[in-house]
């Protein structure tokens, strides 16, 4: 988005001052907007309008938003939604070798993993990359993969003793990151902490169930986890061999 507004104030600049004015942010930030109908489809009608942006310049224009938002729609959907729907699913599109456990596989089953592989029990993470500021929409905050802008992403609800391997997604307006963890990666990790100031701990110490902020921090110290989505398979099966 910062890029788009730098893009078209560097328009602005050739038109003249009565028509700066009926482009100013003043007007802008007074202009009732009904999706699809804003104040950058406002501005962007009057350059064309003026011959300040070619129909030409304006289709390559959009490519290149598109291409640098390409996941930002992910960043509109509600929690639940983006979560336990959009990510298992995005995983079982591209390892269709992951199965939705059902007692009829794994007669243990109780709800306590989403994924099956073989005989792994896989648990599915998802956030994304946000501004850390308060109030706005999770879309206006959505930072790219470059962005120097101070973030937080929270996988929580982390229980290591119900699963072999964690599939972590991590979703940028521009990319998607992938860590894969084992749960003794997940549990033993020193950023694990409670999930909630009353959750017990285990008999031997360990959190029950907990959560982990990724920041700009800590970021780097994850890069041992990430892998290629089309490598998620080969690495859960490397942690199921282990457990």
């Amino acid at each position: 988005m910062e890029t788009l507004i730098k893009e078209l104030e560097a328009y602005k600049r050739a038109l003249s001052s009565e028509e700066k004015l009926q482009l100013s942010n003043s007007v802008l930030d007074k202009l009732y907007a009904v999706y699809p109908f804003n104040k950058f489809e406002y501005t962007i009608s009057h350059l064309i309008a003026k011959g300040i942006i070619t129909l030409d310049g304006y289709l390559e224009m959009r490519a290149e938003y598109l291409q640098r938002n390409k996941y930002l729609h992910l960043f509109e959907l509600a929690p639940r939604t983006f979560g336990e729907t959009w990510g298992q699913q995005h995983l079982m599109e591209h390892v269709p070798e992951f199965k939705i456990p059902t007692k009829s596989l794994d007669p243990s089953y109780s709800g306590e993993y989403d994924l099956l592989l073989n005989d792994i029990h896989v648990e599915v993470k998802a956030s994304r990359a946000v501004k850390k500021i308060g109030g706005d929409t999770l879309a206006n905050k959505a930072l790219a993969s470059d962005s120097k802008s101070r973030f937080d992403m929270n996988y929580q609800q982390l229980k290591p003793g119900c699963c072999d391997a964690f599939v972590w997604i991590a979703v940028w307006r521009d990319k998607i990151d992938y860590w894969v963890l084992s749960s003794k990666d997940v549990q033993n990790n020193p950023l694990l902490s409670n999930q909630h100031r009353a959750s017990q701990l285990s008999e031997t110490g360990a959190v029950v169930e907990g959560q982990i902020h990724i920041n700009n921090g800590n970021y780097a110290d994850f890069e041992k986890y990430r892998v290629q989505l089309r490598d998620i398979y080969t690495k859960v099966l490397e942690i199921g061999k282990k457990k």
